[in-house]
């Protein structure tokens, strides 16, 4: 239980006025975010050290669906910490993943979970006690969090779509007759990308799939769209002047002056140029 001295200012009215709140506190803390798809921050003295959410994969799953560890070395690493609170140790002394690998994997999944996170609202959050996680690096100041979702938002914005929508689309392989000789030069990430493409899979699926992030994936996917081959199953929504800028956790770049802005000439609807009323005594 977080008593009243502790506890973070009502007025936080999103998540980074909170985790700034917590970050000028030195708080450690665990913010459990609802909606969809929620996730989980993990705080220590106000530092950001973890992010979970269902839209990105997490250090286990970069670990296990990358083939870096085994099934039965992790439930080894699990038995041995049963509290799960000294995972991070545990893999780096069964000498399973060098320290300074697992920091990087950790880094890696914060980030992508961060991104992951700034492409919906959060419907609600919960301050609690801090649990236990995997990590194992210093710490991420929110400031440098929401540096680099707005990084990541710029690098994959100018589609036709909103990055939001492109996260949760189904990709599908463009020309299937012309993919024997493509694939040849393209890189071993971008041939796994396209192996895993089926028409059923969004690239959160495909991250998850891989084991690899889902920023790295759908930066892949821009890349192979724009060779043509692969397309969206459905045709992406024309992307509004606006959408760059819905997510407040994360601002921005402004859209490229290519997208069509509402169209107004001066003095069209002002009243100055008005037709002179008609004159005085006529019917």
């Amino acid at each position: 239980m977080i008593d009243d001295t502790t506890e973070p200012a009502a007025g936080s009215r999103n998540i980074p006025a909170l985790l700034a709140d917590l970050r000028s506190r030195k708080q450690s803390r665990t913010v459990r975010l609802t909606g969809s798809p929620g996730g989980t921050l993990h705080l220590r003295d106000g530092l950001v050290v973890a992010m979970e959410t269902p839209a990105a994969p997490n250090v286990e799953s970069l670990l296990l669906r990358s083939g870096r560890i085994t099934e039965e070395a992790w439930s080894a690493v699990c038995a041995a910490d049963t509290t799960h609170d000294r995972l991070a140790e545990e893999l780096v002394a069964q000498e399973l993943v060098g320290a300074g690998e697992l920091e990087i994997i950790s880094l890696s999944a914060l980030f992508d979970a961060a991104f992951a996170l700034s492409l919906s609202r959060p419907e609600g959050w919960e301050v609690t006690e801090p649990v236990p996680v995997l990590y194992r690096n210093a710490g991420i100041t929110p400031e440098r969090l929401v540096t680099e979702i707005s990084r990541r938002t710029g690098l994959l914005a100018g589609g036709p779509g909103s990055v939001a929508e492109f996260a949760r689309t189904r990709m599908q392989l463009a020309a299937p007759a012309q993919l024997p000789g493509a694939v040849g030069a393209l890189p071993a990430r971008h041939q796994d990308v396209l192996a895993n493409t089926d028409g059923r899979r969004t690239p959160r699926d495909i991250a998850f799939a891989l084991g690899r992030g889902l920023f790295a994936v759908m930066l892949d996917l821009r890349r192979l769209l724009a060779l043509g081959l692969v397309q969206p199953t459905a045709p992406l929504t024309p992307q509004r002047p606006s959408t760059a800028t819905r997510t407040p956790s994360a601002p921005v770049p402004a859209p490229p002056a290519a997208v069509p802005l509402p169209r107004r000439l001066p003095g069209r609807n002002a009243p100055t140029p008005a037709p002179a009323p008609p004159a005085t005594g006529a019917p």
